[in-house]
């Protein structure tokens, strides 16, 4: 039986622990806050108000149910879905607003009603993009992307074209839909994948079919329910997680780790899983010469968004107020600028709004509210409380003039969180929320390395190395670390 460590308890940190302890070995999870999850994390306010901190779209259910069954579980042994109808809304210029049902049939007629005949494109639209999810994500996403040999596989071979890899996704979108909220709707999740429409390739068109046909779900209690089942499973099959306990020194010897200092302690280790942010363990934890990536490479990377997010908590139930909502009542083209081209803080910026106390009344008290409003963010940026103030107020004064009532005097409670918590809680560079561009020249092989190059028992883990940014991706990401760190053990036995 090997140790193994495994730095960080995120997602990734937590799926890699499980299948590296139901493999066998002695598995010791390091995290450095005082609570499992990473950004995932949840706390309650004085005046009994409950935020999740980090992730609130529950997309691909499917994906996440498939690391459950890998143990014997299924969701509902941990935790209940609630599918919200709608799905989500979103604010356009003068008030007008676009209800996305959550039913697919609803769906289509409310297609039908904006722009006709577009129902039978969504149709066309959406088979391709089942194909893409279906070889996307549960295909190409599971592979360590070490070497280009991984995707010469016949089947794959067979349906490249399929997958739109070097088209547009703005074009994509563009050649089944005219109108401009559809357009919009269809365009929204790229958003946060790191660059503009236009640069995105149209195989995350896949993203559409997880949003659209699978469903936006919501687990009751919170997002922190999947952090919470991750850690039951992983601690069930014999994995010790290790809360206040920052790795401080990645110690190698003879081209291996040898052991991890943590809280000025030393512990002896097999093989490491490194999940904590890539560019932080790489510069940090380890001396220079055993890098994977320098600074420059680091620099060069073009990173996904950072945000602004303000919790609040109200003495009131806002009654217009859904789950999900999405203000594009500004240009998208101009925030996503702002983010990715010239960047800047956003001169008239979208952003969204979570209530989830709408579906779930334990995260406020009686009549209450407890929501948050995110903005979008280049990483990077000067991050002050004055700038935290001004975009807040901003948001605000759009938020109560969408909702036709007073919000600002009935906050009980509110706190905001920038790109300083983002270095500050998680280590992540530049302050990025979620991880690096999906753009092509940083897909698959071309992303951070899941193995060091010159530790031979270090590997990577999280939203800067395959398969990517977001809970599913993460979640993959970690039974990846651990295949390879397992396969390692078998061989050097």
């Amino acid at each position: 039986m090997a140790v193994v460590a495994v730095v960080g308890a995120g997602f990734s940190g937590l799926s890699a622990a499980a299948y590296a302890a139901q493999a066998g070995h002695e598995v010791h999870v390091f995290e450095k806050n005082t609570s499992a999850g990473g950004r995932a994390r949840q706390f309650r306010s004085e005046e009994g108000y409950v935020f999740d901190m980090g992730p609130s779209w529950y997309w691909m259910p499917d994906i996440i149910e498939a690391f459950f069954n890998d143990f014997g579980d299924t969701v509902s042994d941990h935790y209940m879905l609630k599918k919200l109808d709608p799905a989500f809304d979103m604010v356009f210029p003068d008030k007008r607003m676009l209800s996305v049902p959550g039913d697919y049939t609803a769906l289509e007629e409310m297609f039908d009603r904006i722009e006709k005949g577009s129902s039978r494109q969504l149709a066309k639209f959406m088979k391709g993009a089942e194909y893409k999810y279906e070889t996307g994500m549960k295909k190409l996403a599971y592979a360590p992307s070490l070497s280009l040999a991984e995707f010469m596989k016949a089947d794959l071979l067979k349906g490249l074209s399929k997958l739109d890899v070097f088209s547009s996704f703005r074009k994509h979108v563009g050649k089944y839909f005219n109108h401009s909220d559809i357009r919009s709707l269809m365009e929204f999740p790229v958003l946060f994948l790191g660059a503009m429409p236009k640069d995105i390739p149209a195989l995350y068109s896949l993203m559409n079919y997880a949003g659209l046909k699978l469903g936006t779900w919501y687990p009751d209690g919170g997002f922190v329910k999947l952090v919470d089942a991750m850690v039951s499973v992983a601690s069930r099959n014999g994995a010790n997680i290790h809360l206040h306990a920052p790795v401080q020194e990645i110690s190698i010897r003879d081209e291996k780790v040898s052991s991890l200092l943590v809280n000025g302690q030393s512990y002896p280790v097999d093989a490491v899983i490194a999940s904590a942010d890539y560019q932080h363990v790489e510069t940090s934890l380890l001396a220079k010469q055993y890098r994977n990536y320098d600074e420059p490479y680091w620099n060069s990377r073009v990173l996904a968004p950072s945000c602004l997010i303000v919790f609040l908590g109200l003495r009131k139930d806002i009654g217009s107020l859904n789950h999900h909502t999405l203000f594009f009542d500004e240009d998208m083209d101009t925030h996503a600028e702002e983010i990715y081209s010239s960047p800047r803080w956003p001169s008239k910026p979208l952003f969204y709004v979570c209530n989830p106390s709408r579906s779930d009344k334990s995260l406020a008290p009686e009549g209450h509210s407890s929501l948050f409003l995110l903005m979008p963010l280049s990483p990077g940026l000067h991050d002050s409380p004055y700038m935290r103030e001004k975009y807040f107020r901003i948001m605000l004064a759009r938020l109560e003039k969408q909702c036709g009532e007073d919000i600002s005097s009935f906050i009980a409670y509110k706190r905001d969180y920038c790109v300083n918590d983002f270095v500050q809680d998680y280590n992540a560079y530049k302050g990025n929320a979620y991880g690096l561009a999906n753009t092509l020249s940083q897909t698959a092989i071309l992303k951070p390395r899941v193995q060091n190059r010159r530790v031979k028992n270090l590997f990577y883990a999280g939203q800067l190395t395959v398969p990517g940014p977001g809970c599913p991706p993460a979640i993959v990401s970690g039974k990846i670390a651990a295949q390879q760190t397992i396969q390692y053990l078998i061989k050097n036995q």
